[in-house]
């Protein structure tokens, strides 16, 4: 079921991008990384061609945990790999400099709520995606944060690192407190879709069955 999941995700996504992805196509097939790895397109249709390649890396830390006699290998492993193949590429993205980076002076935005109507549907869409990863996979490999409070705090926490570096390097890009709450939003819906495979702690001394007393006598 979670692999299915996984399947079918990335089969609407490739329908939904469509045309995107075949305008980048020629660019990163042919190797010119200048026009594929540094556009929106060539970087989500690299994150979708090297899907496979991350479920066979996936493979090496489950057949370790099995060998092992590690209950749900596969998905602690998968959940890993997810985390990072699905977080890395959008954080990418947003680190992408635009065309007066280093000479336009740095812009922050701290009125929440005033940039979210200029994002338009495609800007909102695309920043609820940046951490939904991370928010998807997070509660399932590490039970530390498998609560819908913590995840929004790992959201927001490290959304607010990238606003950060963008406004620190100068990217030309607005640092702006509607980013992170769309992040974090994003990170905390895509957690409640994976609520039902979350990590929980193993049950402690004070946890376990005890027995009881044999009757005297």
């Amino acid at each position: 079921m979670f692999l299915g999941l996984a399947v079918l995700g990335v089969a609407g996504a490739l329908f939904v991008v469509r045309r995107p992805l075949t305008m980048a196509a020629p660019t990163c097939l042919a190797a010119r990384w200048h026009g594929c790895l540094d556009t929106f397109n060539g970087v989500v249709l690299m994150t979708l061609v090297t899907l496979p390649l991350a479920v066979l890396v996936a493979r090496v830390p489950a057949r370790r945990r099995r060998a092992a006699g590690v209950p749900s290998a596969w998905r602690l492993s998968l959940a890993e790999v997810g985390m990072v193949h699905g977080t890395v590429p959008f954080l990418w993205m947003t680190m992408m400099p635009g065309g007066g980076a280093g000479v336009a002076p740095a812009r922050v935005s701290l009125v929440p709520l005033r940039d979210l109507a200029t994002m338009g549907p495609l800007g909102i869409g695309g920043n609820l995606l940046v951490l939904a990863a991370l928010g998807f996979f997070a509660p399932i490999r590490f039970a530390a944060v498998a609560s819908l409070p913590r995840v929004l705090a790992l959201g927001a926490g490290c959304s607010v690192l990238v606003e950060t570096a963008q406004y620190v390097l100068r990217l030309d890009r607005v640092s702006s407190v509607d980013d992170v709450l769309v992040n974090a939003t994003g990170a905390a819906l895509a957690a409640l879709a994976s609520r039902r495979w979350w990590r929980t702690p193993a049950a402690g001394p004070s946890e376990l069955p005890r027995p009881v007393p044999a009757p005297v006598g």
